[in-house]
């Protein structure tokens, strides 16, 4: 059997290398240039590769294909392969073949990341043998050719299971849905809540679907999704069919078949959207088999990923937090709700045609300025003259780090919280968020006093 691999990054390599280790033929082919990390793995076992193009006459050879999920559908390599009826798969869908464990598996537009991340921990505290993949940036395939975890924690993008077809999650979680990466979906919300929705595809009664009860397009969406899952539905608010709610600082559920009351006081998340993450999490956590105990212990020491509500530092009472993965209005919208204190807020970046509106009533009640760090900032400035009562600009995360630091007392937050793409000053938010870090160590954690 051949298999051609598009894209050689890391679900790519990955997958090379699963493909290899069970003795089939293999070709990775990238359009772009192979980092040097992952060229040297296929050079090692001497997996033949190409860059910068893409040879259709031999990648249109293989039995199956094998595609980054950044590669869209209507890319000429696809639809050649489909018109010739070739199979079309993602890596999870690869690596899950050959694997014996049971799959947890995430997906929402926000907040998949850290509810995996955080089931990953409740479940690894607790003793179980498991292991991250997925789109959180860790290969599947490599992992299952030695197949060692009970349990794979994946978190998985639309575009992931836009091509999984047998895969089949033990326990599913559906976080929220809102309108993202619609250029890809005919700029139709139906379509992408439909590709989100596949996550319960092949599932079975002793499977469990958790979805967020609270979010309209899921309930929407779920009802013409013929899926055998018993339905797990979690809310803030308690009602009929919720399976999972708040009560005070605890969690409440009876998913396991008994009542279960797990306190989550002692957890760093902050916001309400980090309710509803630590709601799928902590059910998930129950639903294969830890007990309650365990989860409030891995709740109190969890620590989210960078990028996400990261505490970066303290000086004099004014605490700085890097939000740089909030690159859309309703993530800056949550950053915004969770924070009690009164915010400095850096925002800007290029504008992926965002609605403000939706964060004016918080930015009225909470901001006491917005520092905009981004090439055009026109946009922001005018949408929020006279809502934020202090508005500067600039070009250079060292300076609006000092602007912060100028206007900041005792008592408040300052919150990169960007709403926008990184692009325009930054390699990817990964990149601005390290520099606005190291931007605070050097003009303020390393100061005496606020100026």
């Amino acid at each position: 059997m051949m298999i051609a691999i598009l894209g050689a990054g890391e679900s790519g390599v990955g997958a090379a290398l699963l493909a290899k280790a069970k003795g089939l033929s293999v070709f990775v082919s990238d359009m772009g240039t192979i980092k040097p990390a992952y060229k040297e793995q296929l050079q090692k076992e001497n997996i033949p590769f190409e860059e910068g193009t893409h040879t259709f006459e031999q990648i249109l050879t293989a039995d199956e294909i094998i595609k980054s999920p950044g590669i869209p559908d209507k890319a000429e390599i696809i639809k050649q392969a489909k018109a010739k009826n070739i199979p079309v798969i993602s890596e999870i869908e690869f690596g899950a073949r050959y694997s014996k464990a049971k799959f947890i598996c995430i997906t929402g537009t926000n907040g998949k990341t850290t509810t995996t991340l955080l089931t990953y921990h409740l479940l690894k505290t607790a003793g179980f043998n498991v292991e991250l993949a997925g789109n959180i940036g860790e290969s599947l395939a490599e992992k299952v050719i030695e197949d060692t975890a009970e349990y794979y924690i994946v978190e998985l993008s639309s575009f992931q299971l836009d091509t999984m077809f047998g895969f089949k999650a033990h326990i599913a979680m559906l976080l929220n849905i809102t309108p993202d990466h619609l250029d890809r979906y005919d700029y139709n919300i139906g379509n992408y809540a439909q590709s989100k929705l596949r996550i319960t595809q092949n599932m079975a009664p002793t499977d469990f679907f958790i979805y967020n009860q609270e979010d309209a397009l899921i309930r929407e969406h779920l009802a013409k999704v013929n899926t055998q899952a018993t339905l797990v539905p979690f809310a803030l608010q308690p009602s009929g069919e919720v399976k999972a709610t708040y009560t005070n600082s605890n969690i409440v559920t009876e998913v396991t078949g008994k009542p279960e009351s797990i306190d989550v006081s002692a957890s760093p998340l902050i916001g309400k959207h980090n309710q509803y993450n630590t709601l799928a999490a902590v059910t998930a956590a129950l639903l294969a088999g830890a007990e309650a105990f365990r989860i409030e212990e891995g709740l109190a020491t969890f620590k989210n990923a960078e990028h996400r509500l990261q505490p970066v530092g303290e000086a004099n009472g004014v605490t700085f937090i890097n939000d740089s993965k909030a690159t859309n209005v309703e993530a800056v919208w949550y950053a915004l709700e969770g924070i009690k204190q009164p915010i400095i807020w850096i925002a800007g970046g290029t504008d992926k045609g965002n609605d403000y509106e939706p964060l004016k009533p918080l930015a009225k009640e909470k901001v006491k300025a917005l520092l905009c760090l981004g090439k055009d900032n026109t946009k922001l400035l005018r949408e929020f003259e006279g809502v934020v009562p202090v508005i500067q600009e600039t070009q250079s995360v060292d300076e609006v780090v000092e602007q912060a630091k100028a206007l900041a007392q005792p008592g408040d937050v300052v919150l990169l919280s960007p709403a926008c793409a990184s692009f325009d000053l930054f390699q990817n938010y990964e990149h601005r968020g390290r520099s606005f870090a190291e931007a605070v160590q050097k003009w303020a954690l390393n100061q005496n006093t606020m100026q």
